[in-house]
């Protein structure tokens, strides 16, 4: 039975710089993504995160409103809230996976998101999941975005070296300054 399962939450991440975060969310069941809301600003506001909010007309808008805000805006993550609740058709399934693709592609080009588009087989299943004082799933969206932003941050100012060497002031590429071509092979 799910409700008895123990789960670890990560400690939430502590920042030196201000965090903005956008939460685009599908109030389509609008008491759901009113607790999934309710939830995430909790979140964000207990880590110092500021936070603005737009509403879109279902979860298949989710990740174009924030590409849309990626290019257009200055937010350091995301918080994708709303709810899937299965039908009578395949629409749920296009829409479960299509939103939930479009948000990963998203991540994995840098874009710091939390998911938290719930899929779900009923109403009460998705009641459970949004309540804050439950499973708080828009809590756990807006930590893992936070999460995101804070592993972003902490690698932000490390340089790549070459090859297998760490970066170093000492490495000379021909044509620098104090470069000596010896003319042969040369051994490290």
């Amino acid at each position: 039975m799910a409700s008895a399962e123990q789960h670890h939450i990560l400690e939430r991440p502590s920042f030196v710089k201000p965090v903005k975060i956008l939460i685009v969310v599908s109030p389509y069941y609008k008491d759901i993504a009113d607790n999934m809301i309710a939830g995430a600003k909790a979140e964000l506001e207990a880590a110092g995160a500021t936070w603005d909010l737009v509403e879109m007309p279902g979860a298949l808008e989710i990740p174009t409103a924030i590409s849309i805000s990626d290019r257009q805006s200055n937010f350091d993550g995301y918080v994708a809230l709303g709810c899937v609740i299965r039908g009578e058709t395949t629409h749920y399934d296009t829409v479960c996976n299509d939103s939930s693709r479009a948000l990963q592609l998203m991540g994995l080009q840098g874009l710091c998101i939390g998911n938290g588009i719930l899929t779900v087989e009923n109403r009460k299943q998705a009641e459970v999941r949004a309540d804050p004082a439950d499973q708080n799933k828009g809590g756990g969206a807006a930590a893992a975005a936070l999460h995101l932003i804070a592993l972003t941050r902490k690698w932000s100012n490390q340089g790549k070296g070459i090859g297998f060497k760490p970066p170093s002031e000492n490495i000379l590429m021909a044509g620098d300054p104090g470069f000596e071509n010896t003319g042969g092979n040369t051994t490290a």
